[in-house]
């Protein structure tokens, strides 16, 4: 199966279009010949620093500018985030994200999330930031403390993301992935679904998405957490067959991503969870909060991983250990034949 870059927006939609069955089936063969069909990379997420933020997302309860009556926080202190990281490896999290809500982060402000990646990152957990736009420094300067990912979502199509943010513009976001991309940071980014957008938005959103000179390593399709107070309150829901169109799809563009179900799982039913999973999705957030809404709690989790055979992809630390046992057998083995 080649990986490709060059989608048109017509193949896309051509894709989305397709009977459910036969899309899922396509979906899920492309899936199983790059990943365990049973095994789910596990992310837990924690804002660390709330509010405030001077950017106008319509989506966003963070933003200084809508009444949402969110209460701002400092920067957290690195204790308590070590702390947080610690339950959530302790839960079965591989990898550990931290957002802040700043339309970008000052220096003074970035070296103290340094200090925060690089402690989570010697305790075994890949790391994870969402910060918003960076220099080129600033990105060095995350490289350099052990950084595994970037998150920075695109959210939406180019054609539908000024009905959303005003604040800064679609290349600005491309701008950020690609500095982070040129110094070998892994990338993550996804978009949002039920903002309003058309099948043909959210094509267009994975369009982008799929001809970056590299896919991102990892792919969150967020469903609209609504929140009073914001612009896009009120927005009608979106049908949750889109939203699984939309992750099959994604499987199928970036066939070596980890597609993860983010924003939203409150309001899915387990068996609609049930069929991200079948469409491709193998990652998702796990733990009480995302940032500033909630999240399916862990044990109900656990609880639907045991009724549908999942199983928590591991650690760092065991995947090293499993390849240094793999390394071990090969070698007795072959001296056993010889």
């Amino acid at each position: 199966m080649t990986t490709r870059h060059d989608w048109s927006l017509e193949e896309i939609e051509s894709l989305l279009n397709l009977p459910f069955n036969d899309l899922m089936f396509q979906a899920q063969g492309v899936h199983r010949q790059r990943f365990d069909p049973n095994r789910v990379q596990v992310s837990t997420l924690l804002s660390v620093k709330t509010g405030a933020c001077s950017e106008d997302c319509g989506y966003c309860s963070q933003s200084a500018k809508h009444a949402t009556d969110l209460e701002k926080e400092k920067l957290l202190p690195l204790d308590e985030v070590k702390r947080a990281a610690q339950e959530a490896k302790d839960k079965g999290a591989t990898r550990f994200c931290m957002g802040a809500a700043w339309r970008n982060p000052t220096d003074k402000n970035l070296q103290r999330v340094v200090e925060m990646i690089r402690t989570v990152h010697d305790m075994g957990m890949e790391t994870c930031v969402t910060l918003g736009m960076l220099t080129e420094q600033q990105a060095q300067s995350l490289k350099e403390a052990g950084l595994d990912y970037y998150n920075h979502n695109l959210d939406t199509s180019p054609e539908f993301y000024g009905n959303v943010v005003t604040t800064r513009t679609y290349q600005d976001r491309l701008d950020t992935l690609a500095r982070v991309r040129d110094l070998g940071i892994n990338v993550c980014s996804g978009g949002i679904l039920g903002m309003g957008e058309s099948r043909r938005d959210r094509a267009s959103m994975l369009r982008e998405l799929a001809n970056l000179p590299k896919h991102p390593e990892s792919v969150p399709i967020n469903m609209l957490v609504q929140v009073e107070g914001t612009p896009l309150y009120g927005t009608a829901a979106l049908d949750p067959f889109e939203c699984i169109r939309t992750i099959a799809v994604t499987r199928i563009l970036m066939p070596q991503s980890y597609v993860r179900l983010s924003a939203g799982r409150t309001e899915m039913s387990d068996e609609m969870q049930a069929l991200c999973f079948m469409a491709g999705a193998n990652s998702m957030f796990y733990g009480e909060r995302l940032l500033t809404t909630d999240n399916p709690e862990a044990d109900a989790d656990r609880k639907l991983f045991e009724r549908l055979g999942l199983h928590f992809e591991e650690t760092r630390e065991l995947q090293a250990t499993e390849k240094e046992c793999d390394s071990k057998r090969k070698v007795r083995l072959a001296a056993e034949f010889s």
